[in-house]
């Protein structure tokens, strides 16, 4: 039996909307495309809206474009990817993972799901009421930074190490009230703690690998891990070469399964589910064969660690309680 797959990050629609030709479809320039999604066992993807520094001053109407691309371009694209956004929906796509797999013992032929998020909040320019204008546009969770600091709060990156913002802390009450889950891939160890401290929600880390078994500051440490781990929030192992290990060289399957282990060491391992980054790394040249060698179905894909034992990933709830019902 295959598992479905839940993958909380890429990138294309950061490609889509500055290459108008490019087809979801099964365009070869994208690693992740629906034919891809339906190969890979894919049940969920979510899809970032990320604004790149090439477009200049973050806007909110860059923010707007690109949940444009989602909806023209990805919704409708061959066979339609569903648009998540309630808690009902992820009950019909658990019902649909169940239902596929008694008739057939396969999940790799489900109508693939899609969910919409925002990697910085940059573009919302520091406007609250952007935010609810997000949420009510189909927008379910919120990277607050990227690697540097902006109007909520400091990135990981950002040599002052700082926290988050008073506008910052406002965000975080707004998210709590609306459900919209925040994301603390990119943000700054204090920052961490600090929203681990005020939010009333359990938060996600959609893209971070263990910093005990790669040592690069966007990865999470174990008491970290430990934290979101005890909150019921979510982890999502990522395949950014630099995230998983030191050195040159491809990264493939068996360099991603420590960091596995060390999640599940930890606590975490009913909270894992992949976060790829696939069509990230804009100005590097990664495709998705490059990116993580040898992975070709992630759904079947048997990860046994030291012990011999098998560690199933991808059967992580695939929409958490906390998220908005209808």
């Amino acid at each position: 039996m295959t598992i479905p797959v839940v993958d909380y990050h890429c990138d294309v629609l950061s490609k889509m909307v500055k290459d108008k030709s490019l087809s979801f479809a099964d365009d070869p320039m994208l690693d992740v495309t629906y034919k891809r999604l339906q190969e890979g066992g894919v049940a969920l993807q979510t899809f970032a809206i990320f604004l790149s520094e090439e477009r200049g001053i973050p806007r909110f109407e860059h923010i707007l474009d690109q949940i444009d691309v989602f909806t023209s371009r990805v919704v409708p694209a061959a066979e339609g990817v569903r648009w998540m956004k309630w808690r009902e929906d992820a009950a019909s796509l658990e019902h649909a993972v169940k239902a596929a797999e008694q008739h057939s013992g396969q999940s790799h032929a489900l109508q693939p799901w899609g969910l919409l998020s925002v990697e910085g909040a940059d573009g919302f320019e520091g406007n609250l009421f952007y935010v609810k204008v997000c949420y009510d546009l189909g927008v379910r969770f919120l990277g607050i930074t990227w690697n540097h600091a902006n109007w909520a709060a400091d990135g990981v990156m950002e040599k002052r190490k700082g926290g988050f913002t008073e506008k910052g802390k406002q965000l975080i009450e707004l998210c709590n009230e609306t459900g919209l889950l925040l994301d603390v891939s990119h943000l700054s160890e204090a920052g961490f703690w600090e929203l681990a401290e005020r939010s009333k929600r359990p938060f996600i880390a959609s893209h971070s690998n263990a910093k005990t078994v790669c040592p690069h500051p966007r990865n999470l440490n174990d008491e970290q891990i430990r934290a979101i781990a005890a909150m019921d929030g979510r982890i999502g192992i990522t395949f950014v070469p630099y995230f998983v290990k030191e050195g040159p060289g491809p990264v493939v399957p068996a360099d991603v399964f420590p960091h596995i282990e060390r999640m599940c060491e930890q606590g975490a391992g009913n909270m894992l589910m992949f976060g790829s980054d696939f069509d990230g790394n804009l100005d590097s040249g990664f495709g998705a064969s490059r990116t993580l060698s040898g992975l070709y179905r992630s759904a079947a894909c048997p990860l046994s660690g030291g012990s011999g034992q098998r560690m199933d990933v991808g059967q992580c709830t695939l929409f958490s309680e906390q998220a908005s019902s209808g």
